[in-house]
């Protein structure tokens, strides 16, 4: 599949049309891969299957496609999602045009387009070290304008806590539904998974995706050069040739334990890089619901 590229995306007036371009660039994509059966347009459909009465049969749409789709009762079309959006001084960091908020914000923004038009509720907690703002999971348009226009707002500052602010957010999501953390997860490891599973006990199912710059998962820095954390604005100057392969190493080890601890508790761990289109993240969030549906 061609996606549209992060570049052309940004240079899109507002995030409400980023997103509906994103959406739409992947669905004509869609309609040309293996994903051919989905539709935005049949989202409260269901392929027939044995044991389904007849009378329910959609005999309109069989019609239109030649195959037999059952009208969804309310109750299996109705998804609550939230989605969790990093906005700490960390996400700031880009090594190209997109700086992870950014392209976090695209990807955020273009899920809840998706979903809202799936005709599935959407909430958002955006934190940093503390949750900065809630909004409740609402499926109408003009939840959508809501939602998109927060998202829009969000700037990257302070430190980060994601370990606490997952357990914060846990306990005020109640309804089973669908949970979606977007993040660089600059935090400890074990304690995040705490926090995730924290939302399994719930009954939630959760997705995480981890977004980080290309120059921070290879490292690919040729010259000496200072660098400065942006939550604490501790420097160190140093050649990067002399620690390019035990930073990777580290990377590689911390990618490694996401995915064996997230696979444990069939949590998806989605690892993403800001130079990867935003429609690559659609196509792994529609693997995740073609496999759970």
């Amino acid at each position: 599949m061609k996606y549209l590229s992060n570049e052309s995306i940004s240079r899109l007036d507002n995030l409400h049309i980023k997103a509906k371009k994103v959406v739409e660039g992947f669905m004509v994509g869609l309609h040309k891969s293996p994903f051919h059966g989905f539709s935005v347009e049949f989202s409260d459909h269901r392929a027939y299957g044995t044991g389904d009465e007849l009378k329910h049969i959609d005999w309109k749409l069989w019609a239109k496609t030649d195959r037999f789709f059952i009208k969804r009762y309310e109750e299996e079309t109705n998804l609550k999602a939230f989605i969790l959006v990093d906005q700490s001084r960390s996400m700031e960091y880009t090594s190209q045009t997109t700086t992870k908020m950014e392209y976090s914000k695209i990807l955020a923004a273009s899920l809840s387009y998706l979903l809202i038009k799936n005709q599935d509720a959407v909430g958002m907690y955006a934190f940093n070290n503390q949750i900065r703002k809630s909004i409740a999971a609402k499926s109408t348009n003009t939840h959508l304008s809501i939602l998109l226009g927060e998202m829009e707002k969000m700037q990257p500052k302070s430190t980060t806590n994601i370990a606490d602010v997952l357990h914060q957010c846990a306990e005020k999501t109640n309804k089973k539904g669908l949970i979606i953390l977007i993040s660089d997860l600059m935090d400890d490891q074990q304690k995040i998974m705490m926090g995730l599973k924290h939302f399994l006990h719930k009954g939630h199912e959760v997705i995480v995706f981890h977004v980080m710059d290309p120059k921070e998962i290879d490292f690919d820095f040729k010259e000496r050069i200072k660098f400065i954390d942006l939550e604490t604005k501790q420097t160190i100057t140093t050649d990067p040739r002399y620690i390019r392969k035990h930073y990777r190493e580290k990377i590689k080890k911390i990618r490694k334990f996401y995915t064996a601890s997230c696979g444990k508790y069939k949590i998806d761990y989605i690892p993403l890089s800001t130079k990867e289109p935003v429609g690559i993240a659609l196509k792994e969030y529609l693997f995740k619901r073609k496999k759970v549906s």
